[in-house]
Order: structure tokens, then sequence, then C-alpha cells
């Protein structure tokens, strides 16, 4: 009988432990899980292309200063946006309304803005320069700002806008990239450890067919069209006689406008911006080279840039201060910053900035 309340004892013990191991190892897992799907970058850049030039084409510039001044609101800084526009509506003659840039019939925001910071303008904008700036492959005298200087933690937003047909996207009517030689850039990105993620957005007619020969990993794309689809304009501006955005442009922006930088919304909310209905074509994704399931994607991993800070308790770091001052001139009474006033100062609940103006009367704290 004893030795039966001893099994039994020690069989209780033995499934007590077991549990606890069981709910320690699925709490891991959790966690593991869930770290599975975070992004895992540091930094976040934007590549911003409008290849159209002329009057007529005016809402393709302001199709890529609309994305342009989403990025920068979400917290994308201009030293980390490369702009490139073929044309300057903003200054062309036939602009009423000289150095603005509208994307709605009733003019409410000025897109080309007061701080626009254009790295390649007009005919700096070919199929060269775009592909030198996303390989890295540059010219040594090209200056900081025209230069796309990504690391392998690097999320790329990678925006174009233009004319385009089954394969290919034309710049300035003069020449074309062709979707071989996109996804061969894209590879020499990944092989020169130059991205993290790319999520590529292209607004163009047969837009799906860009992204057709992407082979590279941790690429998310998203056309406005598909292959034998045009993509279309949304409305015209009778005041200046052209139409002003594309429709993909016009609805993403309505999604983009509501959210901010520490919103939770995801690329798959995104991608259903514009049905059908809306868009009047077919919007795509493609999705097999991407490592993560969309729906746990921020939005903001790629068209926003929030920077993860470590808070320190600013008690320790005053008292931490105090001590080390008290410690010095204990060594050295005679020293001349070993003022009494200075020492009876009750630095636990002083502000942050007087305790860096006290660190600093102190060279060697």
């Amino acid at each position: 009988m004893l030795l039966y309340q001893r099994i039994r004892d020690n069989t209780a013990i033995f499934f007590t432990v077991l549990s606890s191991l069981l709910v320690l190892c699925l709490g891991q897992l959790d966690k593991n899980v869930e770290d599975a799907f975070k992004s895992g970058h540091t930094n976040n850049w934007a590549v911003l292309v409008d290849t159209s030039r002329f009057w007529f084409n005016y809402r393709h510039v302001a199709n890529v200063l609309s994305i342009y001044r989403s990025v920068k609101r979400l917290g994308i800084p201009d030293s980390q946006i490369i702009l490139m526009v073929a044309d300057d509506m903003a200054c062309n003659p036939r602009n009423p309304r000289a150095a603005t840039v509208f994307n709605n019939q009733n003019e409410n925001i000025n897109v080309y803005g007061d701080d626009i910071e254009v790295d390649y303008r007009g005919y700096e904008v070919t199929v060269e320069n775009f592909i030198r700036v996303l390989t890295g492959r540059v010219p040594p005298s090209t200056p900081r700002s025209k230069r796309l200087l990504t690391d392998d933690k690097s999320n790329i937003l990678i925006y174009m806008t233009g004319h385009g047909g089954d394969g290919f996207l034309k710049f300035q009517d003069a020449e074309e990239i062709s979707n071989i030689e996109l996804a061969d850039a894209f590879e020499q990105m990944w092989q020169k450890k130059r991205y993290n993620e790319i999520f590529y957005i292209i607004e163009t007619c047969q837009a799906q067919s860009m992204y057709q020969k992407f082979y590279s990993p941790n690429i998310f794309a998203m056309a406005s069209s598909l292959v034998g689809e045009d993509s279309l304009s949304h409305h015209v501006d009778h005041s200046i006689g052209v139409y002003v955005i594309d429709r993909f442009t016009y609805y993403a922006l309505e999604f983009l406008e509501r959210i901010n930088q520490g919103s939770k919304k995801t690329l798959a909310e995104f991608v259903k911006v514009c049905p059908f209905y809306k868009c009047q074509s077919t919007t795509n994704i493609r999705e097999d080279l991407f490592q993560r399931p969309i729906s746990k994607v921020l939005i903001t991993d790629f068209f926003g840039s929030v920077h993860k800070v470590k808070a320190f308790d600013k008690v320790n770091v005053t008292v931490d201060v105090r001590k080390k001052v008290i410690d010095h001139c204990q060594k050295d009474p005679s020293s001349s910053s070993c003022k009494k006033e200075e020492l009876d100062i009750d630095i636990e609940g002083t502000d942050t900035r007087r305790l860096f103006s006290y660190a600093k009367h102190y060279p060697f704290v």
C-alpha cells in the first residue's frame, strides 16, 4: 500500500513537471512563430520612378509625387528616397499654376510641395541610371543623394509609373526596360546583399508582365493590370486639360491617407484598395517569392519608417551621474568642478535637459 502511494505521488509530480515543460515549450514556439512573421529590417528606402515625358502625361508625374508625399509623411526621410521624375510639370509653360502639381481636380493638395527633392530629373531618367541605382554600380563621382545606400537589413519600396506593354516599360518614349532586365537587376541586388525585402508596385498597362520573370527571394509585387489589360486614368482637370492621376494610384492614396506611422494595417488590406469596379482593370499580386504571409506584414514595413527606440530609466541614469561626480570630488576635492552648490543639486528629480547640462559641466562623467 505504501509502495502504491509512493508511485502515485511520483506519477503526479511527473505529470505536473511535464505539463509545465509543455507550457514553456508552447510559449516559446508561439514566440518563435511570431518572430518569424517580423520583418527583421532596420531601415526603409523608397525608389519612386516616373518614366514619362510631355504635358499629356501629367498624371504620371502626379502619381509618383503622390506616393512620394505619402512615404515622407509616414516617416521615410528624403535622404532615403530616390525620386526620378522624367518631366517637370510644375515648371511647364502650359501649367497655369506654376510650381504646383495637383492629383485631384479640386486642387486641395499640391503634391509638388515646398520641400521636394528630385534626385534624377528630365533626361537623367534613363534605363541605365535606374539599373545603376538599384545595383549600386554608379560612377565614383555620383553624389550621396543619388545613391541607394541600402544593405541586407533594408526594406525597399519600388514604385514605377508610365506607359508599358507586355514585358516592357517605356522610358521617355525613347527606350524600354524589359521584365528580364528588371528581374536580373533585382537578382544582383540580392547577391550583393542590398535588400532584406522589396515591395514592387507598378502602375502601367499590362503591368503584371513586368514581374513575371522575377526569381529572387523576398520580393512581393503588385500590378495595376493584368497582361492584356490597360491601366486607366481616373479623372480630368478641365482647367488644365489633362488627366491628373491614374485609377490605381488614386485609390491607393485614399488608403494611405487614412493611416499613420503607428498603423496596424497590413499588406493584405492594401492589396484590396482597387477592385475591378473602381480600377476598371484587374489588380494582381505575386507573393510566391515572399517569405512572410502578407496578412502579417504591416503596410509601414514599406511605406513608413518606424524606428525602434530603447527607453532608459532617467532616475537610474541621474543617480549614476551623481555618483561619478561625488567619487571624483572625493578623490580630488580641490577640483574647480567640485563646488558645494553643484553637488547639492537634487539631480534625481531633474529633467533630461538639466541632466545633460549637469553632465556637460563635468567632462569626466
